[in-house]
């Protein structure tokens, strides 16, 4: 068992690591807001990747990847959140994301929803759980068992990953708080969101 779960772990950390719009968003808000916004951020994308799991080992996320109609509904409202996304950083560079109003505390709820949100509408996350963990599954549990095994080392990976990523970020955020530095980085997160956007509702 220890030989199947070490290849499917490295396999996870390979795609864990391919930047994608997760890193776009974690790079937005911990620039804009700081380390603790950063990972509150984390927290939103890993709860999403939990939902998934849950609903992959459930059965129901199968069903999601097997329906033409549900699939493409989830897939066009997560490319429209991811388009939206860009457009807010296109549209404010080198703002805060969403700036509290007077007097009011800095809440992480926005930075938990949109990590949440960006990664409960991403059927994709479906149809890769749904095809590649029943393959990479340990033999020797049950199925379930097995996928669940794989979803808890996903969401592990993917927290190491981008909390170190948030972390260099924060280290380096007197140089992103440089007017230019941001305003030139927001166009550049605007444009990768957006490009992740049309290409989740292009790709089949």
């Amino acid at each position: 068992m220890l030989t199947p779960l070490v290849t499917a772990t490295g396999v996870l950390a390979l795609l864990t690591l391919v930047p994608g719009p997760d890193m776009a968003v974690v790079t937005r808000r911990a620039v804009a807001r700081g380390r603790a916004d950063g990972l509150r951020t984390v927290g939103g994308i890993t709860a999403g990747l939990l939902l998934w799991g849950v609903l992959t080992v459930a059965g129901l996320a199968a069903l999601l990847a097997a329906s033409a109609e549900v699939y493409l509904v989830v897939k066009l409202a997560g490319a429209a959140y991811l388009c939206f996304l860009g457009v807010q950083a296109l549209r404010r560079p080198g703002a805060e994301p969403h700036p509290p109003a007077a007097g009011a505390p800095e809440g992480g709820g926005s930075a938990w929803r949109t990590g949440l949100v960006s990664n409960a509408l991403n059927p994709k996350i479906a149809v890769f759980y749904t095809g590649l963990l029943p393959a990479l599954a340990p033999p020797g549990l049950r199925p379930a068992a097995g996928m669940a095994l794989l979803v808890l080392v996903h969401v592990v990976l993917t927290v190491v990953w981008l909390g170190t990523y948030v972390y260099l970020l924060s280290r380096a955020r007197r140089f992103f708080a440089r007017p230019r530095v941001r305003r030139t980085l927001d166009r550049v997160t605007g444009v990768v969101l957006i490009g992740f956007g049309i290409r989740v509702a292009t790709t089949p």
